[in-house]
């Protein structure tokens, strides 16, 4: 497309920016009314209404994506009741998720829903050429798997538990591998195409926001604890980066100056009494080796030193949360990562520890177990991958 052409302004680039709305739509899908949580199907009624486009506008562009392969139409009650939808043929994208000890790699399509994916082990100090090897490896496996020619990858969202400040992991040492280096550059360079980076707890919280517990919530916090805490947060239906891209490290909250000493190097911080390894080193003298898991299965079977812990751990949680809901007010917390899996051996004394320090307006917010479980900040990256993919040729 020619400079002239392309400018702000001409016929071109509002025809363009009209198929993009169009696109936008379709990507997030239409709640069904009185609803607002499950999906209907996409009529061209629907994409007239949202878009504020003639329906005539509106059934000329549908022809043209149609024409490039980028959608798929149905016939309908009507020329505006034809349903319409992203076509496969529109292109793949992925999602790439490190963890502490773990890789996740996932298969999109242009919706964000999730087609395949893939879980690793990981050496928690793994340098970061040899983790994208192995994100290179796993994304490989599964385009064939799916029988898919790399090609047709459109683009890759990875997400990394640390800040992120232009594009540069921060102190992190859940990822020591990883300081320092512009994510971005180094994953674009190995992986060979577009790759956005994000903060893995800002992919759960929009991947809860979007298809998950949180749907129809224009508030929300997800709060990731494994061996760390950190936090997603959403705000008019937006993940909230702050200035400096750090917004949502709850897990340094200071719950007691005197307290045990955290990886940050402070005291007494949320992440020091709530998070995995927390737990782990609080029940070591009763069940010496013992995993997360264990110490759940021990609590279920009624060892009182193990409810005791994770009650612990939970009150602690509750106490910190009431800082975040004093603040944000939102209209639910999401908790998720590897402590979710305690349920409500967690989640109740947290509630508990919400009401008892949080203001009467807010004491009585949800605390949720994520729906999404180990994949939320996975299904975030495929869904973060194909928002931000360009479909339109410049």
């Amino acid at each position: 497309m020619s400079q002239r052409e392309s400018a702000p302004g001409s016929t071109a680039s509002l025809r363009t920016a009209n198929q993009q709305r169009v696109l936008d739509v379709l990507r997030r899908g239409v709640p069904v009314p009185d609803d607002g949580v499950a999906l209907a199907p996409v009529t061209q009624a629907d994409l007239a209404r949202l878009t504020g486009l003639a329906p005539a506008t509106v059934s000329n562009i549908v022809r043209d994506l149609s024409a490039h392969g980028l959608v798929d139409t149905e016939p309908g009650s009507g020329r505006r009741g034809t349903t319409v939808q992203l076509a496969r043929t529109a292109g793949l994208v992925a999602g790439i998720d490190f963890g502490h000890s773990h890789i996740a790699v996932a298969l999109g399509d242009m919706t964000g829903a999730l087609i395949a994916d893939e879980r690793r082990p990981l050496d928690a100090g793994h340098g970061y050429a040899d983790g994208l090897d192995l994100a290179s490896t796993l994304l490989a496996e599964l385009l064939a798997a799916a029988g898919a020619a790399p090609t047709g990858l459109r683009s890759i969202t990875m997400g990394i538990p640390a800040p992120i400040t232009d594009g540069v992991v921060r102190s992190s040492s859940i990822l020591p591998g990883w300081v320092g280096v512009h994510a971005q550059d180094a994953a674009q360079e190995r992986l060979g195409m577009p790759v956005h980076v994000e903060n893995d707890a800002n992919l759960g919280a929009l991947a809860e926001h979007r298809v998950g517990v949180a749907r129809g919530h224009t508030c929300s916090v997800f709060l990731k604890i494994s061996s760390g805490v950190g936090a997603g947060i959403i705000i008019n239906d937006s993940v909230y980066h702050g200035s400096l891209g750090a917004a949502g490290e709850v897990g340094h909250l200071t719950l007691d100056e005197q307290g045990p000493m955290c990886r940050c190097g402070s005291r007494g911080c949320l992440e020091a009494y709530a998070s995995t390894s927390a737990v782990i080193a609080m029940m070591a003298g009763q069940l010496p080796g013992a995993t997360l898991d264990d110490i759940v299965e021990a609590a279920e079977a009624g060892n009182v030193a193990a409810v005791r812990t994770l009650e612990d751990a939970g009150l602690h949680l509750g106490w910190g949360l009431a800082s975040v809901v004093n603040l944000l007010n939102p209209g639910l917390v999401v908790v998720g990562g590897d402590m979710a899996r305690a349920g409500e051996f967690l989640l109740e004394p947290a509630r508990i520890g919400l009401r008892r320090h949080a203001l009467d307006a807010v004491a009585a917010t949800p605390v949720v177990a994520s729906q999404l479980a180990e994949r939320a900040s996975l299904t975030g990256a495929v869904l973060l991958a194909a928002e931000r993919t360009e479909l339109l040729a410049s």
